[in-house]
């Protein structure tokens, strides 16, 4: 493979993953559910093409220690800064059951690991491959992680500010697993921090977004079925046969 053509493939990672992600939040989670298969199947695909090894995707553990010390520096400010917002707020001074109970924080973590990996493993390297400055890398990959997140009015600033601190963490020891940590418990957090009607369970798209959403998909689904039904009595008018499940042929 030519520098070119890994150029142009790391150029459509970069630009194309964020946008099925963004098509998958806001339209085809409604329509088209099933394509969620093909997220994970991208990302197969770009390490296999670009011949990632587990050491540049961040799935290793000979370098556990110091990557896990370097994202606690990290984790230690942010949560601070965190715990202060949510303390000014008022915010009350135990976490609700359901927030931390093992399961919800398990499958929250798989959840960051999965986010981890689109975002560093491969967004976060492609950046860096393609600027050559890993700053710049990890200001953008901060920028494509929010704008993943938009237009919630919590989790564009968090996910910007968080998502360039993990690409730099990344791009400097590449481990994805004390950042899928720093995530679920930077989440957690955050959820504890700012009103349920801001952040709305951390959700990108807003509870009534979804809802308009869904309707509209709704009667467009039922327009077309209004649309066949009139072409179907059209049809028998004209004394073309009606079939149903008791007709044979």
């Amino acid at each position: 493979m030519t520098n070119r053509t890994k150029r142009i493939l790391a150029l459509v990672d970069v630009a194309g993953l964020p946008i099925f992600i963004l098509a998958f939040i806001w339209r085809l989670q409604f329509s088209a559910r099933w394509t969620w298969m093909l997220f994970p199947a991208w990302l197969v695909m770009s390490f296999l093409i670009h011949r990632d090894k587990p050491k540049t995707i961040g799935a290793r553990a000979d370098n556990l220690w110091p990557a896990a010390k370097r994202a606690a520096m990290a984790f230690a400010i942010m949560a601070a800064a965190l715990i202060v917002i949510g303390l000014i707020r008022g915010a009350p001074h135990h976490f609700p059951e359901h927030l931390i109970s093992p399961r919800r924080l398990w499958t929250y973590f798989a959840f960051c690991v999965l986010q981890q990996v689109a975002l560093n493993s491969l967004i976060s390297n492609r950046l860096e491959f393609l600027t050559g400055k890993r700053w710049l890398a990890a200001l953008l990959a901060g920028g494509i992680f929010a704008a993943c997140h938009w237009p919630n009015p919590v989790l564009v600033p968090i996910t910007f500010a968080g998502g360039s601190v993990m690409a730099w963490l990344f791009l400097s020891e590449r481990n994805i697993i004390p950042l899928a940590i720093m995530q679920a418990l930077l989440g957690t957090l955050a959820w504890w921090s700012f009103p349920v009607a801001w952040h709305h369970h951390l959700r990108s798209i807003v509870p009534s977004t979804a809802r308009r959403v869904e309707f509209k998909r709704r009667v467009s689904v039922l327009r077309g079925r209004l649309s066949d039904s009139e072409s179907t009595s059209h049809a028998n008018s004209n004394g073309t046969p009606r079939l149903n499940s008791t007709t044979s042929i």
